[in-house]
């Protein structure tokens, strides 16, 4: 693959910013799922499911993440 002027770094690190954004707005909604069902008397199916949706991607992006040496936890 030819490289011209840099783009491909260009376009990795724009991927990589991404990846951070969705990272840090995917820990705000499992959190905010988690102070939800803490809070509720009996938690609904859906709800409990969405809270394992949340997690799962947040773990999935943060091993993403970890596989392109970023640094997601900061």
């Amino acid at each position: 693959m030819v490289v011209i002027f840099g783009k491909k770094k260009t376009k990795i690190n724009e991927v990589d910013q991404q990846l951070l954004t969705d990272i840090k707005k995917l820990k705000q909604e499992w959190e905010t799922l988690d102070r939800i069902i803490e809070h509720s008397v009996e938690p609904s199916e859906e709800g409990l499911l969405d809270l394992s949706v949340a997690k799962a991607k947040y773990f999935y992006l943060l091993r993403e993440a970890r596989k392109r040496n970023l640094n997601a936890l900061s």
